[in-house]
């Protein structure tokens, strides 16, 4: 059984979506305005990083800034929906750039602490999430303009997983993929494949028509890529929750799937910076940056 929903939904508010696929890493970052004001909130930005080289750069933030710049809106608020393992955080450079307030589920303390561990951070390193503005717990909300945004603690691929509903839009994280996709891994520290398929039963519960956006795609069979569906069509088609799939069989599927997945790419820079916050470790004394590989620890 999932949890009761911790809000009421409000389908009457059809905020504009505005999505940018980033290639290399298959992530869909948003900007979500009010459509009664300039408001608006980035979900689920990238920072580039040529791992080879180890070079960042930001030229996908910078397609987000100049879209927001060029239509006149006022950034509110940064979404991390959970720590990314796949991509780096764009949301300091955003965030420097435009303003507004970056928010992430309070469960990065856990996350910080498991991690913090893994890559031998001193105590320097900061556990408490204080790197984040606002740190959401189930059922808290915010304000982007007019619009009520509400938030949802979903976790199971990782401890600080939040789906954000903003109006008739759900943006769900790695909770979910589209149909042909199924669901997110659950075996990174702090995962669990029966808790996340109670997290996907709370966000099949809302409204049928809610729109649901993915923050990955992996174009399945060659399809085009695609990141918008709704909830009646994940509850009717998705391959390993839709159609009444039970709790024990999705929790063996998702296990003995999960053995089977490689780490991915770009896990250990990614933890790394995003449990920061999407900022890079301190430099040295000669003004260095480095990221650590932990060995035959991940």
């Amino acid at each position: 059984m999932s949890d009761p929903l911790p809000f009421t939904p409000d389908l009457a508010v059809k905020p504009e979506v505005v999505a940018f696929f980033d290639e290399p890493t298959n992530t869909i970052s948003y900007i979500v305005r009010d459509p009664a004001s300039k408001a608006c909130a980035v979900i689920d930005s990238v920072m580039d990083i040529d791992y080879a080289a180890g070079r960042i750069t930001h030229e996908g933030a910078e397609r987000i800034i100049a879209h927001i710049r060029r239509e006149g809106w006022e950034l509110e608020w940064l979404i991390e929906t959970h720590v990314h393992a796949d991509h780096l955080s764009g949301a300091p450079y955003i965030q420097q750039t435009l303003g507004g307030k970056l928010g992430i589920g309070e469960n990065i303390t856990i996350v910080q602490e498991t991690f913090g561990k893994v890559f031998n951070e001193g105590t320097e390193f900061q556990r408490d999430g204080s790197q984040f503005d606002r740190l959401f717990r189930d059922g808290d909300s915010y304000r982007i303009g007019a619009m009520t945004a509400h938030v949802m603690h979903t976790p199971g691929h990782t401890p600080a997983c939040m789906t954000h509903m903003i109006g008739d839009a759900a943006f769900v994280g790695d909770t979910l993929f589209m149909p042909d996709g199924g669901s997110a891994r659950a075996d990174f520290p702090g995962g669990d494949a029966r808790t996340l398929y109670r997290s996907i039963q709370r966000v099949l519960s809302l409204p049928g028509e809610t729109r649901l956006f993915m923050c990955h795609d992996y174009g399945p069979n060659g399809r085009e890529i695609r990141w918008e569906t709704t909830v009646a069509e994940e509850k009717e088609h998705n391959i390993h929750v839709g159609g009444g799939v039970s709790e024990d069989e999705f929790v063996t599927m998702r296990e003995e799937r999960d053995a089977t997945l490689s780490m991915p790419k770009l896990i250990i820079p990614s933890l790394q910076v995003n449990m920061r916050a999407g900022k890079l470790p301190p430099k040295d004394a000669d003004g260095r940056t480095f990221l650590k590989v932990p060995v035959n620890t991940l």
